[in-house]
């Protein structure tokens, strides 16, 4: 799949759940509950145990059927393994020129973090193909996205911090062009406790609130 219909993809599903687990095995469990809830794309943070041969084990069972990040890549030799581990799109919670050049070499989104305008703006012109706004929460959350929007309609931003059941609605009219979406969905003690339903409806929760966003947005 090329990477403009990655980039489509994503904004369609309008979600991309961010995926920290303290093991490789909770880790896939999570996958599977989210997958049970209709979100097809995932990204695997670095901070999972064996991150890279999660996304490995993903791409295997899912296919295309799953769009598979790698997410919390700091540096441009983690954003190559991860890609040739079989990852769709990287995502960094920071601003790192070099992965983005490595990911443009790659023709692979790439999706680094940012705060202020001045990063913002940074991350754009570097080759960003959409912009992580992180911790969004810590500057006002949906308010500060709409701001954000204001003189920079033309970057794509994904508020990631703050982001939940109650508060997506908001981001998305704020213009978000997808949620990054952390433990509100991605539920570990849940996992841990085998309450997996728990996130899978939560999944379908997430999903239906984007759904309901776009059809009266039309």
């Amino acid at each position: 799949m090329n990477k403009i219909k990655i980039i489509e993809r994503i904004h369609k599903i309008g979600l991309v759940p961010v995926l920290r687990a303290t093991s490789a095995k909770e880790a896939l469990i999570i996958a599977d509950a989210i997958i049970a809830g209709g979100v097809t794309v995932l990204e695997v943070t670095m901070t999972v145990p064996g991150a890279i041969q999660v996304i490995e084990q993903l791409v295997h069972h899912h296919g295309e059927k799953l769009l598979v990040g790698a997410g919390t890549v700091l540096d441009a030799e983690t954003a190559r393994s991860c890609l040739l581990a079989g990852a769709q799109f990287i995502v960094s919670p920071a601003l790192d020129v070099r992965t983005i050049e490595l990911c443009r070499r790659y023709s692979a989104p790439v999706m680094p973090g940012a705060l202020t305008p001045t990063e913002i703006v940074t991350a754009w012109q570097a080759g960003a193909d959409v912009v992580k706004v992180f911790p969004c929460s810590a500057l006002g959350g949906a308010k500060y996205l709409k701001a954000l929007q204001g003189p920079l309609p033309q970057i794509q931003l994904i508020p990631t911090g703050g982001v939940s059941l109650s508060t997506a609605a908001e981001f998305l009219s704020a213009g978000a062009f997808a949620l990054g979406v952390g433990s509100d969905l991605v539920d570990a003690k849940a996992a841990a406790e085998g309450r997996t339903e728990i996130i899978t409806e939560n999944a379908r929760k997430y999903i239906g609130i984007v759904q309901e966003f776009r059809a009266g947005n039309k």
